[in-house]
């Protein structure tokens, strides 16, 4: 029980780094969540894992705070991000500006020979683009 004791002042720093690593990891999973990024937000919610285990050695000294607020900050992120993500996705688009006529490139369409549709011979075909 003298060496817990001893070691308290150990992990309590230890135990506090991890927790600001998961909350720091928790806002970039749900800002990511929030524009689309999917990977990005996986890959800091990998990283907010190592977060809270490491917030868990605050638990030895005696202080759970930092485990909560680790665990609590990726699911107040989560659900931001996808509350944000599903207001921007119904938000009218802006109408594009209208392109001028002879700035335009002119498109030129030219036919070009497609064989072997739908998996029987049925001859060359020309195919407008």
């Amino acid at each position: 029980m003298s060496a817990l004791r001893e070691l308290a002042a150990f992990f309590l720093p230890v135990g506090l780094t991890g927790a600001g690593i998961a909350v720091i990891c928790a806002i970039v999973a749900g800002v990511a969540l929030a524009r689309g990024a999917v990977g990005l937000s996986g890959g800091a919610t990998a990283v907010w894992i190592v977060g809270m285990m490491l917030s868990i050695a605050a638990g030895f000294s005696g202080q759970w705070m930092p485990t909560a607020v680790a665990g609590g900050a990726l699911v107040v992120a989560l659900v931001l991000g996808a509350l944000v993500r599903a207001m921007l996705s119904r938000r009218p688009s802006r109408p594009s500006r209208p392109e001028r006529a002879e700035t335009a490139p002119v498109a030129t369409a030219r036919p070009r020979r497609a064989e072997g549709l739908s998996g029987a011979n049925l001859g060359t075909v020309l195919v407008q683009r």
